[in-house]
């Protein structure tokens, strides 16, 4: 092991990276939550084969949310040519930054930026969007969802928790004017846990329900949404529809 390698090697992280020597990083639990990340990748790679075939060398990738890299870094090893990392908080960049350069990725790059504030990094569009375990922990997740269809060139996944639907109609102001629901939002309280690396930055989430979050989908410009299949062996809150992962592509 190389120094970058020990130094990675000597704490606990959120993934299981596997390092250049073949070492892979100790993870919180004992490994306890290692599934959800090994089915989220089994199911970008289902789908980046669907999409995209085998060569992604001339494709670029943006990570909204990267926390401490685990598909920035996935995605840089499958040869995309350009993969951006971004992330809220200082120390996941740093943590994302480590395992780059002990991985020796050199065509990824990580910045910090809150999510409603990318346009001033000039990031442009990119082939893919990922926008994963992000928006379940925002007060504005339109706007977030907003902000990845403006980057996106291609195609943008979306993995997140849901809550359940209410259907329905509601009178509008009167019962002369009577609108559909097209979905719901729930509200989780995370603001005693902001200081948290995987919670929320204010606090205040809106968790989508699945026919809100593919109802949004499409009004901000999506032309085709879909939600993606999970292997049967997979994490069980994918597997129970608590979690999903919806693809959106930008043309049909």
């Amino acid at each position: 092991m190389n120094e970058l390698e020990s130094k990675a090697m000597a704490r606990t992280w959120f993934y299981p990276f596997q390092l250049p020597s073949g070492k892979v990083t100790p993870t919180y639990h004992g490994g306890a939550l290692d599934l959800i990340h090994h089915t989220r990748t089994r199911m970008l790679d289902a789908e980046l084969a669907r999409s995209f075939g085998e060569d992604f060398s001339a494709l670029s990738a943006l990570d909204l949310a990267c926390h401490q890299g685990w598909f920035s870094a996935h995605l840089a090893r499958r040869g995309f040519g350009r993969v951006v990392g971004i992330d809220a908080r200082a120390e996941h960049v740093a943590d994302a930054s480590l395992i780059r350069d002990a991985m020796g990725l050199s065509g990824w790059t990580v910045h910090q930026s809150d999510v409603h504030r990318l346009d001033e990094l000039a990031l442009g569009q990119h082939d893919l969007v990922l926008c994963f375990g992000l928006i379940y922990h925002l007060e504005n997740p339109v706007g977030a969802l907003r902000v990845a269809r403006a980057h996106c060139r291609r195609l943008c996944l979306v993995e997140t928790q849901v809550v359940p639907g209410i259907s329905g109609w509601v009178d509008y102001g009167s019962y002369r004017f009577v609108r559909p629901l097209k979905g719901s939002f729930g509200i989780i309280d995370e603001t005693g846990e902001t200081h948290g690396p995987e919670a929320s930055t204010t606090g205040i989430c809106l968790v989508p329900s699945l026919e809100a979050l593919l109802w949004i989908m499409q009004r901000i410009g999506f032309a085709r949404v879909e939600v993606l299949p999970v292997p049967e062996d997979g994490y069980e809150q994918l597997v129970h529809h608590k979690r999903v992962m919806v693809a959106g592509w930008v043309e049909g």
